[in-house]
This record gives structure tokens, C-alpha cells and sequence, in this order.
């Protein structure tokens, strides 16, 4: 796996339905690392709430999905199959200043 922070690639847990997740990481601390912090995605999400941040097909998704900052997790490696997109600067801005507000961090 070369991911690096702001690639979004597919997570296929075993048992579970696949999804698409966003690497939180930065690129040099990944090889060292089992697990890495990503973002979920869900297509149900609601567009008014702030730790959310909404990717589309501009971005290289196939359908509209919104990144969940409240559920980000630390990931298996393994388990991350294929990446689907990287996602630019300004969309990584909107995705901090989420996590910021889903984790109480200023």
C-alpha cells in the first residue's frame, strides 16, 4: 500500500460492505505504521453538518459522499485495496478545519 494524505481509497473489511475512505496520514509515517487514521465516507449524510465535508464527482467519486469526521478511525493497511482519488488543497482545508471541530481541537 503507497497511499498518501488526501488519497481516497476503497476498504474492504472482511464481512463488511465496502467503502471508500480517506487517508489522514502523512506519506512519510505510513510505511512505519500498521494502522492509519482515515475518514469514512457515507452517501446518506446531511449536508448542513460542519465535521462533514462533501466529495463529488469533481473530486474523482463516482457518486456524491460525504467525508464523516466524527467516525474517523484507525485503519488496517491491509485492508485498503485500490485508491480511487486524491483530493486537492482547498478540500483538504475543509476536511481539517472539520476534523477540528469533530474533535475539539482549535
Amino acid at each position: 500500500m503507497n497511499g498518501a494524505r488526501g488519497e481516497v481509497w476503497l476498504y474492504e473489511r472482511p464481512k463488511r460492505k465496502p467503502r471508500p475512505v480517506l487517508i489522514m496520514v502523512r506519506s512519510e509515517a505510513i510505511e512505519r505504521l500498521n494502522r492509519i487514521l482515515v475518514v469514512p465516507t457515507t452517501t446518506e449524510g446531511r449536508r448542513r453538518i460542519p465535521t462533514q465535508v462533501w466529495i463529488d464527482e469533481e473530486d474523482g467519486m463516482r457518486e456524491p459522499s460525504a467525508l464523516v469526521l466524527d467516525e474517523t478511525f484507525a485503519a488496517r493497511k491491509d485492508f485498503l485495496t485500490h485508491r480511487i482519488t486524491e483530493l486537492g488543497a482547498t478540500k483538504m482545508d475543509e476536511v481539517c478545519r472539520a476534523l477540528n471541530l469533530a474533535s475539539g481541537c482549535s
